[in-house]
């Protein structure tokens, strides 16, 4: 019962025992693979998996990089077109275990069945936002859920570093980023206004985005940063006033929404940024930084007699137009740099850059124009994929934002939009990215929640065929969930959220309350043993 569904799945005679007797060979290129297993499996074998006979072995073998063959029997196999393969071949091995297997009090010996797999994903980007602007979580937390995403083969953490509400990394020539910017003196708690009079704020530090980086790159997913502009920016000039349009001072944005205070466009302004990124690149490798561009308002723009006197040195006759200058200065920048600019689908009005990649997130008419135009696209459709959105539609849900987005509404996602299909501009869309935003967010149990089990729903659509399996699928996530539940995930239930996950004085049913306090008692005395 493997998530995502593999291309091929069969059993086959005989059975491997996890013990520790176990022992693991790999080809040197798969070296940093074999660490990882091993230690995720030492729980399981009482120790170190060492080399020997071979029970379990990581070859190299003539398939794509991501693609692998795996064969359970009385030994493991895995063959693999490269590390990133090998890597999500040994995930599949881990989903044969019982889920007592994934505890990290586990103790073996574990049966696994003769089985066969032949797999490879169908998208090379599979993503998800993570937006640790509105609400910061910490490094732990981060580290957490990207062990998460590669438990489910996603390789992509699109990490959502700025915003009006937070400025959340480190930037050496620039303190007061973080000094001011990093810091709210409050939150607004809903749509309603109200706010919760308490401070918020946190920052990473260079070495803990080294840190991050470093870690994911071992489970194969790259984190890809996001360094919003022109707009979402009240939090730098909150830091730096010089960088707004008003001249006057601002403070850290408390409320939600699409904010009015966005950058000028002087040249010392984008200056400004181009030194910031300068220090983002020596932290991110990814070929790919996120630039924003969305929900830009112009009003500032059209008051400001110095954005009105840049547009009439340029010949523009609309501030669309100039915000497309100031994104297509940015391109030049990062392709002078070996790096490609991913932004919003605004960035399409008044005139793409030309190396820009769009993320299609209002609906798919970005995605199928920038696609017809030449342009690579990440499908990112907010009525599919923003999971923050409510998932039911009573008054239980913690926090009933937006549309009702079911688990069934995400696994029938089909990351290539419908007038594409039979078009060869399809082959321009990279994959798609779910995306958790945090304005309602504040937590990483509330994280959990929202994400699983959607994400597992959404993993499948970026990696298997075009064809669903609905009941195919829930008997496998049926058998998931209870992996999530060893290693802590919190998830929404089918029936709801448990008496502790439901809005604020909506009270629990009586046989959750006994459930869940006879769950919570095994758990507290399985913490005991460790």
């Amino acid at each position: 019962m493997i998530v995502p569904k593999p291309v091929r799945h069969e059993s086959r005679p005989g059975s491997f025992v996890l013990d520790s007797r176990a022992t693991l060979n790999a080809d040197p290129a798969l070296a940093e693979v074999a660490a990882w297993l091993r230690g995720e499996l030492a729980p399981v074998t009482g120790g170190e998996l060492l080399p020997g006979s071979g029970t379990i072995t990581l070859t190299l073998g003539d398939l794509p990089p991501e693609a692998y063959r795996l064969t359970v029997g009385p030994r493991v196999e895995v063959v693999a077109g490269g590390p990133a393969g090998a890597f999500y071949g040994a995930q599949t091995f881990r989903q044969l275990l019982p889920p007592a297997a994934f505890r990290r009090a586990a103790t073996g010996p574990f049966t696994v069945p003769g089985t066969y797999v032949e797999d490879e994903p169908r998208f090379r980007w599979r993503g998800c936002l993570l937006d640790v602007a509105r609400h910061f979580m910490t490094k732990h937390d981060v580290l957490r859920f990207i062990d998460l995403l590669a438990l489910h083969k996603l390789n992509v953490l699109h990490l959502h570093l700025t915003d009006d509400q937070g400025w959340r990394i480190e930037i050496k020539r620039y303190p007061r980023l973080t000094e001011v910017g990093a810091w709210r003196r409050e939150s607004q708690t809903g749509w309603n206004g109200a706010m919760d009079g308490r401070p918020h704020g946190g920052y990473y530090t260079q070495e803990d985005i080294r840190e991050i980086v470093a870690y994911a790159a071992q489970r194969h997913v790259t984190v890809v940063p996001e360094i919003d502009l022109p707009g979402h920016t009240q939090a730098a000039i909150a830091a730096y006033p010089e960088l707004g349009n008003l001249g006057t001072p601002l403070e850290v944005r408390t409320t939600w929404g699409v904010g009015v205070n966005v950058l000028n466009v002087e040249d010392a302004t984008i200056e400004f940024f181009q030194n910031v990124l300068d220090e983002v690149l020596e932290l991110f490798p990814s070929p790919y930084i996120v630039l924003g561009g969305d929900e830009c308002r112009k009003d500032q723009w059209r008051a400001s007699p110095a954005a009105q006197r840049r547009m009439a040195e340029l010949g523009l006759g609309a501030e669309e137009e100039l915000q497309s200058w100031l994104i297509h200065r940015f391109d030049d920048y990062l392709t002078e740099r070996g790096r490609r600019l991913v932004g919003w689908d605004e960035i399409l009005e008044g005139g793409l850059a030309p190396g820009a990649v769009v993320a299609s997130w209002r609906g798919e008419l970005g995605a199928v124009a920038a696609a017809r135009h030449g342009h690579d696209v990440i499908n990112c459709s907010n009525t599919s994929l923003y999971l923050d959105y409510r998932q039911g539609p009573g008054e239980e849900e913690p926090v009933p934002f937006g549309t009702v987005l079911t688990l069934e509404d995400v696994y029938a996602f089909e990351p290539v939009p419908e007038e594409l299909r039979g078009d060869p501009a399809a082959a321009r869309v990279l994959g798609a990215q779910c995306g958790i935003w945090t304005e309602l967010i504040d937590s990483s149990r509330h994280l959990d929640y929202m994400a699983f089990p959607r994400l597992a729903a959404f993993a499948e659509t970026v990696w298997g065929p075009a064809e669903r399996d609905l009941a195919g699928f829930r008997d496998r996530l049926a058998a998931h969930l209870p992996r999530l539940e060893a290693i802590g995930v919190e998830y929404r239930r089918a029936d709801g959220p448990l008496p502790w996950q439901r809005r604020p004085g909506v009270p629990g049913r009586p046989e959750d309350r006994e459930r869940w306090q006879a769950k919570l008692d095994a758990w507290t005395s399985n913490l005991r043993t460790l």
